[in-house]
């Protein structure tokens, strides 16, 4: 393990311990204590949680098998309760100080009673959200497009995050719903794959099955380059997907270009490979990248249309908040950026908890006008 990722993880398993400790101290204080020896047995449970996925995520970096993808599985949910339980917590701590600050007379069982219960509701519906993928339609008008693309639609589908909670199943009901919306290409724009162990080929396998009339194209995210993305793009190409790699293909009058990750992440080189495509500025253009940034960079160079995900909208509170103060506007949906558009997908996926509060998971189906 590289230097930084051990000092990363040691700063994430300091933070998750400290939330256990803080939610362990708050239920003894506002239920009071357990009886022995349930006392040991809810310390030692919330002490193995806290470990649960460092541990998990670990695993799955190296291994792909039932008893890890469980694991991980069990450990991603309890994030997300942890995630509302802490919300839960906070907010129970400022009610008892605002009651008696108030000398309002309320039992400190009763206000943790109610913040806890929402904190499992929010985590059920969150599962339910999250797992209930939506079609965004959205319509589009591009100086310089193409009257033979007039009418015509395009779907884009980001973050799916393949790996040991989303599998080929997931991606079934994805091709199923495409085949349905009869796009007539399709742009994945990053992080097809979580960047765990897994068997690509199974996960991308249902892929096979769409075969759009300009057919799908592809540009890596973040996750899909944890790691050496071969695998990865073997995979891909094996389901006739083509994954572009800092190039522009002409379909039928329309540019599409496609910059990976790693080079929409460095503002030079990110700039030097849109002047290598050599785009028509006459033309309609259409670029494939990750990340909602480098737009400046992107306008200059005269893309009329940019297609991103990588935000998740925040995927759940109170991170859409946090999100929101990062990429402002363009955390999601479609904006203008000076002459050029942008629309950042909420993705069709999820990472670590596998839910969703305050977003919604999307395909989106864009009509050129």
């Amino acid at each position: 393990m590289g230097y930084r990722i051990a000092v990363a993880v040691g700063i994430i398993q300091t933070i998750l311990l400290a939330v256990h400790v803080f939610l362990y101290q708050t239920l003894l204080s506002f239920a009071g204590p357990l009886r022995r020896p349930w006392d040991a047995v809810f310390a030692a449970t919330l002490g193995v949680l806290s470990v649960s996925f460092v541990a998990g995520t670990l695993l799955a970096h190296r291994y792909f098998n039932g008893p890890v993808r469980w694991f991980y599985r069990v450990a991603s949910l309890w994030l997300g309760v942890l995630n509302f339980a802490f919300v839960a917590a906070c907010m129970s701590w400022i009610t008892l100080g605002a009651m008696r600050v108030a000398g309002i007379g309320i039992s400190s069982e009763a206000i943790a009673a109610v913040y806890f219960s929402l904190a499992l509701v929010a985590s059920v519906y969150g599962i339910a959200n999250a797992a209930s993928v939506r079609v965004r339609r959205v319509r589009v008008k591009l100086p310089g497009l193409p009257e033979s693309w007039k009418g015509r639609a395009a779907a884009l589908v980001t973050d799916t995050h393949l790996g040991h909670i989303i599998g080929p199943n997931f991606v079934t009901r994805l091709v199923n719903m495409l085949r349905q919306l009869r796009a007539d290409v399709v742009f994945i724009s990053g992080d097809l794959f979580d960047g765990t162990k897994v068997d690509p080929d199974r996960l991308v396998a249902p892929w096979k099955h769409l075969t759009p009339k300009f057919g799908s194209y592809f540009v890596t995210g973040n996750h899909d380059e944890f790691s050496d993305p071969k695998e990865y793009l073997d995979a891909i190409r094996g389901t006739g997907i083509r994954v572009l790699d800092n190039e522009k293909v002409n379909l039928d009058g329309l540019q599409v270009v496609g910059v990976p990750y790693h080079d929409s992440a460095n503002a030079e080189r990110f700039r030097t490979a849109l002047q290598n495509v050599k785009l028509d500025p006459e033309r309609a253009s259409v670029l494939l990248s990750h990340v909602p940034n480098g737009l400046s960079i992107a306008e200059q160079e005269g893309i009329s249309l940019q297609l991103s995900g990588h935000t998740h909208g925040g995927q759940m509170f109170p991170f859409t908040w946090f999100t929101s103060r990062i990429f402002g506007p363009f955390t999601y949906g479609l904006e203008k950026h000076g002459d050029m558009q942008v629309y950042t997908s909420s993705g069709a996926g999820t990472w670590g908890p596998p839910m969703r509060v305050g977003t919604q998971p999307e395909i989106v189906l864009i009509q050129f006008e």
